[in-house]
């Protein structure tokens, strides 16, 4: 059957999948693809009863990432705005970016050394992907 992941939880390695107006509960144990289940991704499977088995990613997400965000916007964001993490939140990461705006607020502006540092890592290539693994244009 064909359908999407309506919810899956890391911690107990458990979802649901929705096909036709049913639901199907589903263990990580019964995931094939390489890539970890995400919320939304369309995935072929077996159904037993209200059980999904043999789950798999359609081919649309077995394809290279497309880029999305890009290289230089977040390079310029961290060496003007790097204080603020700003940043890191366009890449998508969150955690990385309320911590580096709680660096600053602690440190009374030192954290905005952070922000350079990074800029500079932006602009060479060391920091090459987003939250999501998707390389930068």
């Amino acid at each position: 059957m064909i359908g999407h992941i309506e919810s899956f939880d890391p911690d107990n390695q458990t979802g649901v999948i929705k096909s036709e107006e049913k639901s199907y509960s589903f263990h990580l144990d019964d995931w094939v693809a390489q890539a970890p289940p995400d919320p939304g991704d369309d995935v072929t499977f077996d159904e037993e009863d209200t059980v999904a088995r043999n789950i798999n990613l359609t081919g649309a997400y077995l394809a290279p990432p497309k880029a999305v965000k890009y290289k230089y916007v977040a390079a310029f964001l961290a060496l003007f705005l790097g204080f603020t993490g700003l940043h890191r939140f366009y890449l998508g990461f969150y955690k990385l970016g309320f911590a580096q705006l709680a660096l600053t607020a602690v440190t009374v502006g030192y954290g905005a050394l952070w922000g350079f540092v990074e800029a500079v890592l932006l602009f060479a290539g060391h920091i090459n992907k987003d939250a999501k693994g998707r390389p930068l244009k």
